[in-house]
């Protein structure tokens, strides 16, 4: 193997295979460091294993419900093991067609823990390897509480480890990753309670989207611990109990998932020898065009200070593989409209701004437009549950600034309309398109 090269990337998740793909299809000698499973958190303990259990969840509960249409259903028996299965086979053939991809274009992978010996080169195993251009992608882990018998819980990794289903959970945590796993253990028959420090969930996202969630969480028997401070985690005779500051604690569970936010992978990465600057937050700082402190020195993914998404990293690494081999000198992420969606039960969708920050960039121009009911998809269900959906738009021109979801198929449902909006449409041209009827969409069409 060689020791010097075009691009050396650390992380072979979904930013630097990304990369790394790009950059050697415009003949690039790339060196791929991984000291783990290819895919990075994406493909092995987060999107993809994540969609599968939500399916399977969602499944589990529709199965149940059926008989809303007539059919005559016995009590549907989970085997988990066969699920967990099925799951990780999936997921080893992901692993093989990243495999193939990466051989195919020549880039060479090096397991092992890649640390900076200075700012052009990499210590790995030994060995030095130099290049001109040095991508970080290193990616997040899960935080956990400093606070006594926290050890007793576990991550979400560790959600992807269980053996068993529990049949009493507790998911501590206001974000998105602790909306999922709430709304999907319930759909397994879990017991579920939900305890977060704020008084209220998803707080980056539009506070329509919070409240329904959490009101149709509360109506399904999920159990809501808003402002509860983790204190200390013990265990008894009967299971795991959270005590909290200045509440009640928790009733007793078999498993609690820590799901209280995400750390940057940097602190293995000798990034002193480099100079790179990391913000408060443990971020690496770059700007626009992936460019940290340091000339020659770039940063994808969650560890650096963007938007922490799969979809970006992606977008982000290979733009950035344009730039630096293609000659396309300005190429960049623009992050002004990107979607994103929520698999809780029911999802939700979104892109562009909330009310709250139009208004505040627009505090005499914004007008809203909204609908909530039942769709035919839940209609059915002696639990049915309901589809709110939102427009802001700018009053005096129609500009759409933001389309936000919470139903049935709004997961599949928004990716059309963020390009409508990315390029730009108005409140208009929605009024002027026929509704496919009947549909969860044709709402988008037909608000007043």
């Amino acid at each position: 193997m060689p020791n010097t090269f075009d691009l050396i990337i650390l992380g072979g998740g979904s930013g630097g295979i990304a990369t790394a793909n790009r950059a050697a299809e415009y003949g690039a000698k790339v060196l791929l460091i991984e000291a783990s499973l290819i895919g990075g958190t994406c493909v092995n303990v987060g999107c993809v294993p994540k969609k599968i259990m939500w399916m399977a969840s969602q499944r589990y509960s529709q199965i149940q419900t059926a008989n809303g249409l007539g059919f005559t259903v016995l009590s549907p028996q989970l085997d988990w093991q066969t699920l967990i299965e099925k799951r990780q086979a999936y997921i080893h053939k992901l692993h093989a067609g990243y495999e193939k991809k990466l051989k195919n274009n020549k880039v060479i992978v090096q397991k092992g823990k890649g640390r900076f010996h200075n700012t052009n080169t990499i210590d790995v195993n030994g060995t030095r390897y130099s290049a001109p251009h040095i991508l970080i992608a290193t990616g997040s882990q899960p935080a956990w509480p400093q606070i006594p018998g926290y050890n007793l819980g576990i991550d979400s990794d560790g959600f992807f480890e269980l053996k068993a289903l529990p049949k009493r959970v507790a998911i501590v945590g206001a974000g998105y990753i602790a909306a999922e796993l709430a709304g999907m253990l319930h759909g397994f028959g879990c017991d579920v309670s939900w305890a977060y420090r704020s008084d209220r969930v998803l707080k980056n996202f539009d506070a329509m989207l919070s409240k329904n969630l959490l009101a149709q969480y509360q109506s399904n028997g999920i159990n809501i611990y808003p402002e509860h401070t983790p204190r200390a985690l013990k265990e008894n005779a009967d299971g795991l109990i959270l005590e909290c500051e200045n509440q009640k604690d928790l009733p007793a569970v078999d498993c609690l998932i820590w799901a209280i936010g995400r750390k940057s992978n940097i602190n293995d990465l000798q990034l002193e020898k480099s100079g790179v600057l990391v913000d408060k937050k443990g971020l690496i700082q770059v700007d626009a065009y992936q460019n940290t402190s340091v000339p020659g020195i770039y940063a994808v993914g969650d560890v650096a200070s963007t938007w922490q998404l799969t979809p970006v990293a992606i977008k982000a690494g290979r733009q950035l593989a344009e730039r630096l081999f293609n000659h396309k000198i300005d190429a960049k992420v623009d992050y002004s409209l990107i979607p994103t969606v929520v698999f809780s039960h029911p999802p939700i969708a979104t892109v562009g701004m909330s009310e709250a920050q139009s208004r505040l960039q627009y505090p005499d121009d914004i007008k809203c437009y909204e609908a909530q009911f039942t769709p035919m998809i839940a209609a059915f269900s002696p639990h049915p549950s309901t589809c709110c959906l939102k427009l802001i738009t700018l009053q005096s021109t129609g500009k759409i600034l933001g389309c936000h979801m919470i139903g049935e198929q709004v997961d599949e449902i928004l990716q059309g309309f963020a390009v409508a909006i990315k390029m730009g449409a108005t409140k208009a041209d929605f009024d002027e398109t026929i509704a496919i009827h009947p549909t969860i969409a044709e709402e988008l069409v037909t608000l007043r």
